[in-house]
C-alpha cells in the first residue's frame, strides 16, 4: 500500500489557449534559460523518479531514492526541487509535457497521420496505462470540484479528445460527448476498477476500445 502524498498547492489558473502544460514550480529558472548540462540533469533526475514510480508507486519516490537512481548526490535533488511536493509537482509536469508532445506530434496512431477513431482509440489507451503506472501521483493532483474542469491538463486533453470527435462525428455535440469520454478516463474512476474491483487494465482498454466504436458508430477493430 502507497503512503498517502502531500497535497498538492492549487492555485487560480485563468483560462487561456490551449498549449503544453506549464506547472513547473521552478518558475523563477525557466528550461530556456537552464544551462544545457543543467537541463539534461534535470530531465535525468525527473526520468528517474518516474522509474521509481513505475517499479514502486508514488510512496518510493523519496528524495535519497531519486538521488541514488541518478547516481547524483542527495543535495542535488534538493537544490533543484526544494522538498518532495516540488519534486512531484515537476514529475506531473514533465510527465503531461511528454504526453502532449506524444499525442500532438508523435507517430500515429497516437498522434497525427491516423484516421480519428484510431487515434482515439490510442488516446484513451495511452492515459489508461499512463494513469496506472502513476496512479497515487495523478490521485493527489486531483484539483478540486470547482477548478477540475478549468485546469490546464485536463483542457488540453479534453480539446483533443472534442477535436478527434469532430472530426470523427461531426454531427454530434462533441463537447459533451468529450467529457463522456474523458469521464472514463477520470483516474479516480481508474483507482476504483482496477484497485478496488480488481479489474485488469487489459479490460479497461478493451471497455474503451468498445465505447468509442460505439459513439462513433464504427466497426470493431478486430486486429486492436
Amino acid at each position: 500500500m502507497s503512503a498517502a502524498l502531500p497535497p498538492f498547492p492549487h492555485t487560480e489558473e485563468p483560462f487561456g489557449r490551449t498549449e503544453l502544460l506549464q506547472l513547473d514550480t521552478t518558475a523563477h529558472e525557466p528550461d530556456a534559460c537552464l544551462r544545457a548540462d543543467a537541463a539534461r540533469n534535470r530531465a535525468r533526475l525527473l526520468d528517474a523518479a518516474a522509474r521509481l514510480v513505475a517499479e514502486h508507486g508514488a510512496a518510493g519516490v523519496t528524495m535519497e531514492a531519486v538521488a541514488a537512481a541518478a547516481n547524483v548526490g542527495k543535495g542535488a535533488v534538493f537544490r533543484r526541487f526544494g522538498d518532495r511536493t516540488g519534486l512531484l509537482t515537476a514529475l506531473l509536469d514533465h510527465s503531461e509535457k511528454k504526453f502532449q508532445a506524444a499525442f500532438l506530434g508523435g507517430p500515429p496512431p497516437l498522434g497525427p497521420g491516423a484516421p480519428p477513431v484510431e487515434r482515439l482509440r490510442a488516446f484513451g489507451c495511452a492515459m489508461l496505462r499512463r494513469s496506472a503506472e502513476q496512479l497515487d501521483l495523478q490521485l493527489a493532483a486531483e484539483p478540486s470540484a470547482d477548478r477540475r474542469f478549468a485546469s490546464p491538463p485536463l483542457r488540453v486533453l479534453h480539446g483533443h479528445v472534442a477535436l478527434l470527435l469532430r472530426q470523427a462525428v461531426p454531427d454530434a455535440d462533441t463537447e459533451l460527448v468529450a467529457h463522456t469520454l474523458m469521464g472514463y478516463l477520470n483516474p479516480v474512476l481508474i483507482h476504483h476498477l482496477t484497485r478496488q474491483c480488481g479489474m485488469p487494465l487489459e479490460r479497461l482498454e478493451a471497455g474503451w476500445r468498445d465505447l468509442v466504436d460505439r459513439v462513433t458508430a464504427t466497426a470493431p477493430d478486430t486486429a486492436g
